[in-house]
């Protein structure tokens, strides 16, 4: 508890110095309704390639379920998953997505994507393997498949998936995507944004009311930053002008932003692989961010590239009634 009240006390005097202008930190926003849910994995070993849940009133602190062991087991294709994304549909229903990857067996090694849904965020069914080969011609020699998202279409209708595709003839990775409305079945994959001769991974994608604009943010591999394209249309074409916005101090990837409910304050995670742990910052416009302080955030002990949904305030109570959460250690 005390480590709580420590962290606490300490992002309070941080944010007050950074209102005055003292410190170029990020204030955090007061949450205004309902909850929050991550998903993501823990590491690279078979066994920490499943799927892990953390809950958070406030959108910043989120505590692990379950005491950080998988709350889904995968039993099909690699049986072993990564980069998974949550998202609630327009059903009700919740789905994930992820790469169906083992590491253990080479970083060019896998081909599909895999896929759950629930109405209910606990039972997790309809696991279903979508093998990218199976579409043919140029993707029948896949050797990468990663980092898969969906948005909603308002246009089109349906959900239009997205991800980090690769193949032997061509072994930089561009951004494909198709459409689908059960996450069972796709549509053929269509080329959406990339960079010749370069590596083109972990996009995430939000839409921007204010200015009308889609940002598609990736890993921007040369530097191990990450950048933003954006476009009119949720399909392209994205402007070949990418912009690094990442704050962190070591490397980066796997970035997922968010919004804190009811206000303007738009969160961006980001994996910051080389030193195990999340790094967090903020902006209001998507395009110009500042770090939030160590002291404001706590993303669990040691997340691997995951996102996060909003859930309403019943469904974390049956979340942490069904799974158990992890309290504070210390005294």
């Amino acid at each position: 508890m005390f480590t709580s009240i420590y962290r606490s006390f300490v992002s309070l005097i941080l944010s007050f110095l950074s209102i005055l202008g003292i410190l170029n930190y990020a204030v955090p926003a007061r949450s205004r309704e309902g909850a929050y849910l991550f998903a993501y994995f823990v590491g690279n070993a078979p066994e920490q390639e499943r799927i892990h849940f953390a809950v958070s009133k406030d959108g910043y602190n989120f505590k692990a379920l379950n005491n950080d062991e998988p709350v889904i087991i995968q039993e099909l294709g690699k049986k072993c998953v990564r980069d998974p994304y949550i998202l609630k549909g327009q059903n009700g229903e919740y789905y994930i997505i992820g790469t169906d990857m083992k590491s253990d067996e080479g970083w060019v090694s896998n081909h599909a994507l895999v896929t759950w849904k629930s109405t209910d965020l606990i039972n997790w069914t309809d696991e279903t393997i979508i093998d990218i080969r199976d579409y043919g011609g140029e993707f029948k020699d896949t050797t990468r498949a990663w980092a898969p998202q969906a948005i909603w279409d308002e246009e089109a209708q349906m959900y239009m998936v997205y991800w980090a595709n690769s193949t032997v003839q061509n072994d930089n990775a561009a951004i494909y995507y198709a459409y689908t409305s059960d996450f069972k079945t796709m549509t053929t994959p269509k080329y959406l944004y990339g960079r010749p001769g370069l590596q083109t991974i972990d996009s995430d994608i939000a839409f921007n009311k204010e200015n009308g604009k889609y940002y598609m943010y990736f890993k921007h591999d040369e530097d191990q930053t990450i950048a933003y394209v954006t476009a009119d249309k949720l399909t392209g074409p994205y402007e070949d002008n990418p912009v690094i916005v990442s704050q962190a101090p070591t490397g980066v990837e796997g970035s997922s932003i968010y919004n804190i409910t009811g206000t303007n304050k738009w969160v961006m995670i980001m994996d910051e692989y080389g030193a195990g742990r999340f790094f967090a910052q903020q902006t209001t416009d998507f395009e110009n961010f500042k770090p939030l302080s160590t002291y404001s955030y706590d993303y669990t002990a040691s997340p691997r590239h995951g996102s996060i949904v909003r859930i309403s305030n019943e469904e974390y109570n049956r979340l942490v009634s069904a799974f158990g959460i992890t309290k504070d250690e210390g005294c």
